[in-house]
């Protein structure tokens, strides 16, 4: 498939919001990355940053050179924002990454949520491949992320928008790019979304103008591999309890297969479950008539 795309915002590959799965996963295959333009309206941005700000606010700025000494990290992101769980749905999004991870997975899931604030004079991150949190002994023949990175500000040359380095995602895995012209900034309006596997090199960029850069970081993985972000402690039950149940088992309350994932209730014999699906515990709650409380 040859995608319609246009290269007036940067040198990364551009798709339209009314693209397909097919063709996001086609431009991932063949680049590492895409940005698909303008999918969340004004009003959705202007919800989303209300939403997360005091969150943002709160943070303090990271500890580290990776983290970053000016940028602002917050997750939780399903639990705190009912817009991030809007954009954690999105049909298109999760057609796409389900569609692309399903060689290696009978399905995907939420990996991690992560709202990102970089601030004026912070530098530019290493390049990295996220795949890098489960070490080096998964083989490479097994691509292990679907990533997204929403923007809620504009990602401009100047401000510190993601660089991504367009084929390094079939590169030996100590190669490093042979100088700048290897490397291209994902410069995108608000409302778009960078969308990226778990090999291709990427880092954030150096902001230095006076005003943060924000996005949202939403990544998707294989069902059978740790999350990087605890979902069932960043949003417990007793607040996945008012979720959809499409939101739940993205999150991984859900059998991972067709055994992995069950639990058994504590407490007194026969008051409770064994080897159950996570679903039963919010049915349970449910059947019970007490309440939001039974969970």
């Amino acid at each position: 498939m040859s995608p319609c795309y246009n290269r007036d915002v940067s040198d990364l590959l551009h798709l339209p919001a009314n693209t397909s799965p097919d063709a996001i996963c086609d431009a991932i295959d063949e680049h590492g990355g895409v940005i698909v333009d303008n999918l969340l309206d004004t009003e959705t941005l202007t919800t989303l940053e209300a939403e997360l700000r005091p969150y943002l606010e709160a943070c303090d700025s990271g500890t580290n050179a990776f983290a970053g000494f000016r940028t602002k990290r917050i997750g939780a992101l399903i639990a705190r924002s009912p817009t991030s769980r809007r954009l954690a749905t999105h049909p298109l999004v999760t057609s796409a990454s389900s569609q692309y991870l399903a060689p290696y997975c009978d399905h995907h899931q939420l990996h991690f949520s992560q709202a990102v604030a970089i601030g004026q004079g912070e530098g530019a991150q290493m390049l990295h491949r996220d795949r890098g949190v489960w070490g080096s002994t998964l083989t490479r023949a097994v691509e292990t992320q679907f990533s997204t990175i929403w923007a809620l500000t504009d990602f401009t040359h100047e401000n510190g928008p993601t660089r991504i380095v367009p084929g390094s995602h079939r590169w030996e895995k100590d190669r490093q790019p042979a100088d700048d012209d290897e490397i291209v900034s994902a410069e995108m309006r608000a409302g778009s979304v960078l969308l990226y596997n778990g090999t291709v090199l990427h880092g954030g960029g150096e902001n230095t103008t006076i005003h943060e850069r924000v996005g949202v970081l939403l990544h998707y993985t294989l069902n059978w591999l740790r999350q990087e972000e605890n979902q069932y402690l960043s949003c417990p039950p007793e607040i996945a309890k008012g979720l959809d149940p499409e939101l739940r088992a993205l999150m991984g309350y859900t059998l991972g297969g067709p055994v992995p994932g069950f639990y058994s209730t504590p407490g007194a014999p026969g008051q409770g479950v064994e080897l159950a699906p996570p679903e039963r515990l919010f049915e349970r709650a449910t059947a019970s008539g007490t309440g939001p409380d039974a969970v």
